[in-house]
């Protein structure tokens, strides 16, 4: 199978207006918890969304990006002594990492044991070589306005990777084709989908769910109200 992904029928899934209202509820507080979130499982049964082997596809637009392959680019910039602009074919080139993971959503539920493929930070790092003072890492999204950040001793983490296969196979749309960040041990917004650029800046800002009152730092059991 080629790198391409052609775009097909726009699948269900959750929408924007459902993560609203539930972030309405309970914002004033940050409190949410197990037990929030057990109510929001219950309430969201009738929300259509994709049935692909627990996973349930969110997004903040009205429909899902799609790329050309023959034009992609993951464009890495900012604070870096060089800027660089990669095709697929380029990222495929540097050493391909491999790891199976949990992926755990904030609103509950878990996908056991998802295989991926991809590249190490540290690979884009050695050659576009960040500047002394870049201290955290935009990561934006196809999907606008869609961003969030890491610190740079989130990034370099020993898991996590950019995506761009999942379960032996050529990344899905609905999972971010042609390529998306995995942290396994944060929470999955924090899992930028459709990435098409990488800004190396001095200290992380917040991104799209944190505008909205979600915890920056998004470990699983330990952030947004939940705890081990």
């Amino acid at each position: 199978m080629s790198d391409s992904v052609e775009p097909g029928p726009e699948p269900k899934r959750y929408g924007r207006g459902l993560f609203l209202v539930t972030v309405a509820g309970g914002i004033s507080s940050l409190a949410w918890g197990k037990g929030l979130w057990s109510h929001l499982s219950a309430a969201t049964s009738s929300i259509p969304f994709v049935p692909h082997g627990g996973w349930r596809i969110y997004t903040v637009a009205s429909t899902m990006p799609s790329f050309d392959p023959a034009t992609w680019r993951l464009e890495i910039g900012g604070l870096v002594e060089k800027p660089l602009s990669l095709s697929m074919a380029d990222l495929r080139a540097l050493p391909r990492a491999r790891q199976t993971s949990t992926f755990h959503c904030v609103t509950g539920w878990t996908v056991d044991n998802v295989h991926w493929a991809g590249v190490r930070l540290t690979d884009l790092f050695a050659q576009a070589r960040p500047l002394p003072r870049a201290g955290g890492l935009e990561f934006v999204s196809a999907e606008q306005p869609y961003t969030d950040s890491l610190t740079m001793k989130q990034a370099l983490l020993h898991d996590v990777m950019l995506a761009y296969e999942m379960d032996h196979a050529p990344l899905p749309r609905e999972h971010g084709s042609p390529l998306r960040l995995v942290i396994p041990e944060m929470y999955g917004y924090k899992n930028v989908k459709w990435l098409n650029r990488i800004n190396l800046v001095e200290q992380p800002q917040d991104g799209y769910w944190e505008q909205l009152g979600y915890d920056r730092d998004a470990w699983v059991g330990r952030s947004n109200g939940y705890r081990s």
